[in-house]
């Protein structure tokens, strides 16, 4: 009963409540539009915004103590992809591309879903540690390297495949074929660069910089701007959200029940087990939240700038409604307030047995 009191009343918070009224004005069919510039503006803000509190939290705590954390996150973002690329291929039966496209988003982190997650915490009158900000930037290009790494061995296979089978004895065929099949091929150090250059993550790599030099004292001259009015911010944001997600739940139908289930089921298993594992780590209940929200969320903003150049065969449709259309609202609504209630649970909050300061104490 807690978690669904919980749901119900996220549901009446301004974020979930501005989000709703996104979509309903995108199925009203009003002309109801967010400003380019302010649409652009956002984003920036945000990031910079959670970059900032995570270059002052690392600044407090230090570099050693989030070292483990991070290891921990990318090695889970890494198994992400692998298992849902297994999952989508082989259960799914999706093509290669689309498998891991699809992997590779799910294995990303959404920025938008860790901003909401922490205005979450805020009305919950929790905190988390504001290094996890540092590890979002850290897993956001490592699932589309890994993918595109694999796809491009998949692709070198057929290549090899098709050079096997050939059997005509032209050569300009040869060449064509061979031409036809390379071009699927993208190099690591491009999807690299376009990972790590993009806006969202130089602002929120910047951010942490800035962060870290100016200390909580520098932030007090800012703080107005860059922590009041965080909320407001993502209200505005959300309205648009709202708007996108809306225009896009005829695309659901085209998606298939399958991808439906795979992007509700997935991001919960993958959330639970970053509660679980972050809570064995000795974060906080709200940072055992934010690293589960961490995996469990979906690139729906990178994604589709690094995918439509890395893995162009790809169907933009099934990676953008499937993150956008589904497992954000879902996580927002429904996953958040889980994961607060399971890690509360396991944070000893209702006095019951805590398991895990059981288990770090004997394995110490």
């Amino acid at each position: 009963m807690e978690i669904l009191e919980l749901i119900q009343s996220n549901l009446l918070t301004p974020i979930v409540l501005f989000f709703i009224f996104g979509i309903i004005v995108a199925r009203i069919k009003s002309d109801l539009k967010i400003p380019d510039a302010i649409s652009q503006f956002l984003p920036i803000y945000l990031l910079a915004a959670i970059g900032l509190h995570g270059g002052i939290e690392m600044r407090n705590t230090g570099f050693v103590i989030m070292f483990v954390p991070m290891l921990v996150a990318i090695a889970l973002s890494l198994l992400i992809t692998l298992y849902s690329y297994q999952i989508l291929r082989r259960l799914g039966k999706f093509n290669i591309f689309d498998s891991y496209a699809l992997a590779s988003t799910y294995g990303a982190v959404g920025a938008v879903t860790f901003s909401v997650g922490l205005s979450f915490l805020k009305n919950q009158g929790v905190e988390s540690e504001g290094y996890l900000a540092a590890i979002l930037a850290v897993l956001e290009p490592v699932a589309f390297i890994l993918a595109i790494f694999l796809t491009n061995v998949a692709v070198s296979k057929q290549i090899q495949a098709k050079k096997n089978s050939v059997t005509t004895n032209d050569p300009l065929e040869e060449e064509m074929g061979r031409i036809e099949i390379e071009s699927g091929k993208t190099k690591l150090s491009k999807v690299l660069h376009e990972s790590i250059t993009g806006k969202a993550i130089v602002i929120l790599l910047g951010s942490i910089v800035i962060g870290y030099i100016i200390g909580k004292e520098g932030f007090s001259s800012i703080k107005i701007v860059f922590d009041d009015l965080f909320t407001g911010a993502i209200v505005i944001f959300l309205i648009e959200m709202g708007i996108i997600a809306g225009q896009r739940l005829d695309d659901i139908k085209k998606v298939g029940v399958f991808l439906v289930a795979f992007s509700i089921i997935i991001p919960t298993i993958n959330g639970l087990i970053g509660v679980f594992v972050s809570t064995l780590l000795g974060l906080s209940i709200g940072g055992a939240v934010m690293f589960g929200l961490l995996l469990a969320s979906a690139s729906f903003i990178a994604a589709p700038a690094v995918l439509r150049h890395a893995i162009p065969q790809a169907k933009p449709s099934l990676y953008i409604t499937s993150a956008l259309g589904i497992t954000f609202p879902y996580n927002i609504i429904v996953l958040l307030p889980i994961m607060f209630v399971v890690s509360s649970m396991l944070h000893n909050v209702d006095g019951s047995i805590d398991l895990f300061n059981y288990l770090r104490t004997e394995l110490i």
